[in-house]
């Protein structure tokens, strides 16, 4: 088996399929020793998973929720599904993933990251928004002795709530390091916070009340779109540097059929006859653009290894360096304004604007 590479699915044995909630599994895979250093990660990060029904392809990225793993690279990796409405590949994984199946799997991307250092860190999070900073607290304070980190979690339900008890283990393992605060939207509580939404007021209030806001070296925002807005809306009102906030949003079956989108200001139109170029995985070629499409499609038409998942703009897994040239993205829930500076697009929702594009899909 060759060694993990950008944008190439391997196929993965499941080991475990364990229920979370009633609408929620954990799915652990394992990792064959000469693929383990490159399905090595960093805290935070995500997998894509693809499958194939009827002819017809189906990718979702979910978050690893296991510590990362040393130099050697993971023996296993663990993610989280919870069951969306209509939802191919979450209803495939909750009624009839198994042990013994294989999932083709791509090797781990994402940058909403928190490498172990000294200092203060705090991260709100919505349902299955748990996952990711699941890997990034349980890392982070095994391996950083001064370090502490504040979570505040919003849930249904204690029913409905993921990891219930690793957290719990986590708040026993490291009483004075690790802050937990529940909040439950519709039920009540015997102790914490009153029941309700974690909306922009209620959080403008809440914070400053639970922590120095402004002595928090790092916030990680993870869950639906609403909160997330809605918990940097409230940090910035609260005078926190923007540099300090990290957000992904869960999940992309959400936000590309729901209203609420990131839309990105057209101010430059697409040309309806370009080129791209690309590099990826060393290699380089270019191809014309056909009318209306992202210059992803146009990839894709001649590389089938190109790296996507969702095609929604939210998981960041088609981030590609502008070389040249100029685009015009049509949306951004993934990059970050550093790395929009820094000239990073999202091809899944970037239309050329000059007649020549160069992209490099390596770096």
């Amino acid at each position: 088996m060759a060694a993990a590479r950008h944008g190439a699915f391997h196929p993965l044995r499941v080991t475990a399929v364990e229920p979370l909630t009633d609408d929620s599994v954990a799915v652990t895979l394992a990792v064959p020793p000469d693929l383990r250093a490159g399905f090595r990660h960093a805290p935070g990060q995500h997998l894509a998973l693809r499958r194939t029904v009827d002819g017809t392809e189906i990718r979702r990225t979910y978050s690893i929720c296991g510590r990362a793993p040393g130099p050697e690279g993971p023996e296993t990796l663990r993610v989280a599904v919870r069951l969306v409405d209509g939802g191919a590949f979450s209803t495939y994984a909750l009624k009839e993933l198994a042990v013994g199946d294989t999932v083709e799997v791509m090797a781990p991307a994402g940058r909403f990251v928190l490498r172990p250092r000294p200092g203060r860190f705090a991260a709100i999070v919505g349902g299955s928004g748990i996952t990711p900073v699941l890997s990034i607290v349980s890392t982070l304070l095994a391996s950083e002795p001064e370090a502490r980190f504040c979570l505040i979690r919003s849930d249904r339900t204690t029913a409905s709530t993921m990891f219930l008890d690793e957290v719990a283990d986590l708040k026993d393992r490291y009483p004075d390091r690790l802050q937990l605060v529940q909040t439950l939207s519709r039920e009540e509580q015997q102790a914490g916070p009153a029941s309700g939404r974690l909306d922009e007021e209620r959080l403008t209030r809440l914070l400053p009340a639970l922590l120095p806001v402004g002595a928090v070296d790092g916030w990680f925002l993870c869950g639906p779109h609403g909160l997330v807005q809605g918990a940097e809306r409230a940090l910035r009102a609260l005078d926190v540097p923007r540099e300090r906030i990290h957000e992904e949003i869960f999940h992309a079956e959400e936000t590309t059929t729901g209203a609420a989108t990131a839309p990105v200001a057209a101010t430059k139109t697409p040309l309806t006859h370009s080129k791209v170029t690309a590099k990826l995985d060393g290699r380089s070629g270019s191809w014309p653009v056909h009318d209306g499409e992202t210059l992803l499609e146009t990839v894709l038409r001649n590389r089938a290894d190109a790296p996507y998942a969702c095609k929604g703009g939210v998981c960041g897994t088609c981030r590609a360096f502008l070389i040249s040239g100029d685009v015009r993205m049509d949306r951004n829930f993934a990059l970050e304004q550093e790395e929009l500076d820094a000239g990073y697009v999202l091809a899944c929702q970037s239309h050329a604007t000059t007649e020549k594009v160069e992209l490099d899909f390596d770096r």
